[in-house]
């Protein structure tokens, strides 16, 4: 199979090598605006913007791995419709993937959206406890990348695209209370938690149920939360209210300039920290009735960067991930034709087990435990 990889960031890289190590018969090549090699890969120059230029370049592949910034990747997915070529995606992208449902079906291709680590892995979790229970009502996600130390001045440092974590901290939250769906601001809902071998964090709602939203139906109560440490979401709140967020640009010495750009620009390169180690703590629980029995499934997950490899967890849980779901393409083990969300991937047991095998191949371990309520 040959396979063309979208953006050569932290996640990307960390796609490319993981398909090198496991999956060698796989021919890879990177695509990226950016004029810079790819180790051990193919390697050509490509902006995303160029419609034409993405879409023939596609034809010449039998899978698209999209690994861009969430403003570019319904663009790269509609272009994969006239390319009539398959995806995986792990872009953070703000429209609906379900809408190009039909679109997909008429190309005869499959689009696997959303499948990082959240949304990815953990509507995977979620797919997988809600095809065991013969009704849902409760789905509660709680995921964070955090370091592994607190690291002034945010006690933060980025790990993935910095233009998708202010995507995260602005976007309005999609969100299941008392049955209806309603939308809650982005950073409200905060609460303090307490995370096995992390300690105390704070919670917050953000985007991340993404599909859920839609193929999980009937439910009482279901909402993602960010995991921080304590005081973040207050740092956070009074860099939006003074407006480093703001997209509108501003007159400065008679130029306009975006306080977003700006903001993306200077956290990038004050927050990037590669010598912080960093850990990602995420725990689904989805609780429902099974023949009259209410049962409650509960995934734990804390994973630690990879001194060997050097590869942060935040990449090793988004980009394995990605790629464990793209070589189960191949192997044929995931079928069908559409949009199918992760969550969709997961209902079959075999499905399943395989994906959990293989992330415990590369260390990545879930804990699934099931109680009786």
């Amino acid at each position: 199979m040959k396979v063309l990889l979208l953006g050569y960031g932290n996640i990307g890289s960390a796609i490319v090598r993981d398909l090198a190590e496991n999956a060698p018969l796989i021919e890879v090549t990177v695509a990226d605006k950016r004029q810079q090699k790819a180790r051990d890969v193919c390697w050509i120059q490509l902006d995303v913007s160029d419609h034409s230029k993405l879409v023939e370049t596609m034809k010449k592949f039998d899978l698209v791995i999209g690994a861009l910034p969430g403003e570019l990747g319904f663009r790269a997915v509609k272009a994969c419709m006239e390319a009539k070529v398959d995806m995986v995606d792990v872009s953070y992208m703000p429209q609906n993937p379900l809408t190009l449902n039909n679109d997909a079906m008429k190309a005869g291709i499959t689009i696997i959206p959303d499948c990082g680590v959240a949304p990815g892995l953990s509507n995977i979790l979620v797919g997988h406890a809600v095809a065991k229970l013969d009704r849902v009502e409760n789905v509660h996600i709680l995921v964070g990348g955090l370091p592994e130390k607190l690291v002034p001045p945010l006690d933060y440092t980025v790990t993935w695209s910095v233009a998708g974590l202010i995507d995260e901290y602005t976007r309005k939250a999609k969100i299941v209370e008392d049955g209806k769906v309603v939308e809650a601001e982005a950073l409200s809902g905060l609460e303090t938690v307490e995370f096995p071998k992390v300690g105390k964090l704070e919670a917050f709602y953000t985007d991340g149920l993404r599909t859920l939203i839609y193929t999980v139906k009937n439910v009482k109560s279901m909402w993602e939360k960010t995991l921080r440490y304590s005081g973040h979401v207050e740092k956070i709140n009074l860099l939006k209210a003074l407006g480093f967020f703001d997209e509108k640009p501003v007159e400065v010495e008679n130029t306009f300039v975006s306080p977003r750009k700006v903001t993306v620009r200077l956290l990038e390169e004050k927050l990037r920290k590669p010598e912080s180690k960093d850990i990602l703590a995420m725990k689904v629980e989805v609780d429902g009735t099974k023949k009259d029995l209410r049962i409650s499934y509960t995934y734990h997950l804390i994973d630690y960067y990879d001194e060997e490899r050097e590869i942060t967890a935040m990449a090793r849980t988004t980009a394995y991930t990605a790629s464990i779901i793209a070589q189960l393409l191949d192997q044929k083990i995931i079928e069908g034709k559409g949009v199918i969300p992760p969550e969709k991937v997961a209902t079959r047991q075999k499905t399943f087990n395989k994906i959990l095998n293989e992330l415990e191949k590369r260390q990545i371990r879930i804990i699934e435990s099931k109680k009786t309520l």
